[in-house]
Parts: C-alpha cells; structure tokens; sequence
C-alpha cells in the first residue's frame, strides 16, 4: 500500500529532513508514526500526499508512484489521501453539512452523490443530529469531527491523521481515537501521526519512531519509549 524505499528530504545544503527512510505500511494497518518536534514527521506526510518531492529515494502508494507524480495527477492521489490536520479549518459560514459537501462540490461530484453520502459520513463520525449547525456552535473535538467526515467523501484508501488530537482535551482526544479505530475497522489504512505518548501506547498497534530523520525503531506492537 505505501512504499518509502530509501526516501531523504534535504533543505539547502545544510538541513536533512529525512534521511534513507526505507518502511512499508499494508494495506488495513494502522499505524503510530511518532517522534518529537522536528524528527520528520510533518516531512513524511508532505512527501505522501505529493505535497513535497523528495531529494532521493522513491515513494510508491497503491499503484502510484509519488515520486514521479504529474502535477495533473495530484489531484486525483489526494482523492484517495484523506488527510485530517490539528487545525479544523472549517469555513465558518458554512454548516456542518455544508462544509463536507464542499470537498466534494469542488471535487465536481454531482448533487445526487452529495446527498447520498454526505449523511453517511456524518453518520459515522455521530454529527448527523447537527449537520445544520455552525462551526461556532461545535465544540473542538465535534469540529474535528466534522474535519473527518470532510476527508472520508471520496472513500479514501488511506487516511492521515496529523496531530489530530492536539487541540483536544482528554474526552475528545478518546472519542476522536474511538472514530479512527472504526474507520480502520471498515478497511481503510490509517497513518496515524503523533506525539502523544498515552494514544499511541494505549493503541497496542504497529509504531513507527522518528529521530532526527532517521527511523530508529519499527515494532508491531511498540510503544512509544521517549
């Protein structure tokens, strides 16, 4: 499913990024990429969604090949990326439902689509009794909801979460792992990115270790140890 084989990511001549990073995540998994503020890890899910090319190496993602992406293509790998960020990014004058049919308008889906799936997605993350409310009446883990439910419209093959609980009190944080688990369970990859030390340990699942750009540790039931 996704195929890092000897990816570095350098900035000018003095800053490494990543450095011969070689993993490979199967498709179903769910997996902790973890490690402290600038190991790599925002690098690594930039040079995923094509966001970045990488200085060397190659990237592989179901049948795509990321390091050869046409620009063009992008759009279309991003389809099957649903990627979901610390920060909520709603449009504040659009409705909870209004907001997740957005990704999908600007997707050029058709009205009879949008109808059909939006209330299932919503349904999935518990926000179907306030698809008509706005982002200022959300509570933060409800917005991030509505954040996962934006990312899951186009039936992505991989999700990636990035600090997806860093706004988040405990509760929150709980429910919104809760969500990521259910997902995972229908099939979808999940790439879990974090540096929160109890999610990942309470997780019990494949936990991949960052340090300076390099991968110091991958174990199939790891902890995160730092």
């Amino acid at each position: 499913m996704i195929h890092f084989q000897g990816v570095s990511k350098k900035y000018g001549h003095d800053s490494t990024a990543l450095h011969d990073v070689t993993l490979d995540i199967a498709h179903g998994e769910f997996v902790s990429v973890v490690g402290q503020s600038g190991s790599g890890k925002t690098t690594l899910v930039r040079l995923l969604i094509a966001e970045e090319r990488p200085s060397c190496g190659n990237i592989e993602v179901g049948d795509w090949n990321i390091t050869k992406i046409s620009r063009h293509d992008v759009p279309f790998l991003r389809r099957q990326i649903g990627v979901i960020f610390q920060d909520f990014k709603l449009l504040p004058k659009k409705t909870v439902l209004e907001n997740v049919a957005f990704a999908m308008q600007v997707a050029g889906e058709t009205r009879s689509r949008i109808r059909e799936v939006v209330p299932r997605v919503l349904d999935i993350v518990g926000l179907k009794q306030k698809s008509e409310r706005y982002p200022y009446q959300l509570s933060g883990g409800e917005q991030q909801r509505v954040v996962i439910a934006r990312s899951l419209v186009h039936r992505p093959k991989i999700l990636v979460a990035d600090e997806p609980t860093g706004n988040l009190d405990t509760i929150n944080t709980q429910d919104i792992m809760e969500i990521l688990k259910k997902i995972n369970q229908f099939g979808t990859t999940v790439l879990l990115v974090t540096h929160n030390r109890d999610i990942v340990n309470q997780m019990k699942r494949r936990v991949i270790m960052l340090c300076e750009g390099e991968v110091v540790s991958d174990e199939a039931r790891g902890k995160y140890r730092l």
